[in-house]
């Protein structure tokens, strides 16, 4: 025993450097993410301001039991995975192909100029890209239904179309950040060592065959990693998109339980009911990351942890 804790200060006493520029971000961890973790305990109170958080009285899963009995839990659970599933369908797959497409671009400065492009949507707000998607899509001003009614069609109801909604919201996603996600798609390509390439060039791999047989394989624990990461992100959708693209006519299939956490725990100040909605959106999200690092561990991939 004695031992291992000589061993332990030696390496604390080695390493005290990594340490000391590591302790800025387990502070804001610890501060910010691990200590807050307390107020889920009014998730099993009836909180109230007036009597604080720990004179509020206990009710058990009393929340619980009203949310899933509540009629509209399906609803919520149908549009979040909805709308979650066609990101990860449509989503998902495009930076590793934009990535793949780069990584063939032999000239430098064509490759910088592509990708200052792409990058450039990910630094505007989900306000701006909302507006410019009111902007083009707009049924009595938007660009693309003067366009059309110019051309002799019927205006289109794009914003107010509940059979369009999810699409819209997945186009939305598709183009603010799919030229973000090729950034760790191009490290790790960058990574993989040339000489492979140079043995698949010698027995007469073309292009398409390197990216096959080579490129994809190197990069596999890289996608596999985002992948459980963002399955493990299935309850999420994001408030802020879908809040300010939602309005009466497509709340039906944009209401989520983000905006239903929002409406009930601000608007209608019901506190611990709505930190039981979102603790119980992070208990499945922890259960989807275990259940899908143990498959892909189960097929031979590293996993995240």
């Amino acid at each position: 025993m004695k031992s291992e804790h000589t061993r332990i200060w030696k390496g604390l006493i080695r390493d005290r450097m990594l340490y000391f520029i590591a302790t800025p971000m387990l502070a804001y961890f610890l501060i910010f993410k691990y200590l807050p973790m307390w107020g889920v305990l009014i998730a099993f109170k009836d909180y109230s301001p007036y009597s604080g958080f720990w004179d509020s009285p206990w009710v058990g899963l009393q929340h619980f039991e009203r949310f899933f009995s509540n009629e509209s839990f399906f609803v919520l659970l149908r549009n979040t995975l909805a709308i979650n599933l066609l990101n990860l369908v449509f989503f998902f797959p495009l930076p590793i192909v934009l990535s793949l497409m780069l990584n063939e671009v032999r000239k430098e400065w064509i490759k910088r100029i592509i990708q200052s492009i792409i990058y450039l949507p990910h630094f505007l707000s989900w306000v701006v890209i909302v507006g410019i998607t009111y902007l083009m899509l707009s049924t009595s001003s938007g660009f693309v239904n003067k366009l059309l009614t110019s051309m002799g069609y019927d205006s289109i109801d794009f914003l107010t179309s509940p059979s369009m909604f999810w699409g819209l919201l997945t186009l939305q996603s598709i183009w603010k950040e799919v030229g973000w996600g090729t950034v760790i798609f191009l490290a790790a390509i960058a990574s993989v060592d040339t000489q492979l390439f140079e043995a698949a060039r010698m027995d007469g791999a073309g292009r398409l065959r390197q990216i096959w047989h080579v490129t994809l394989p190197a990069i596999r624990n890289v996608i596999i990693i985002l992948l459980i990461l963002r399955i493990g992100h299935m309850m999420d959708v994001g408030f802020e998109q879908v809040y300010l693209m939602m309005n009466g006519a497509v709340s039906d299939v944009a209401d989520v339980f983000d905006t239903y956490v929002y409406r009930s725990g601000i608007q209608q100040a019901q506190f611990s009911f709505s930190t039981a909605v979102g603790l119980f959106k992070s208990i499945i999200g922890v259960i989807l990351v275990v259940l899908t690092n143990r498959l892909a561990k189960k097929f031979g991939d590293e996993g995240i942890y």
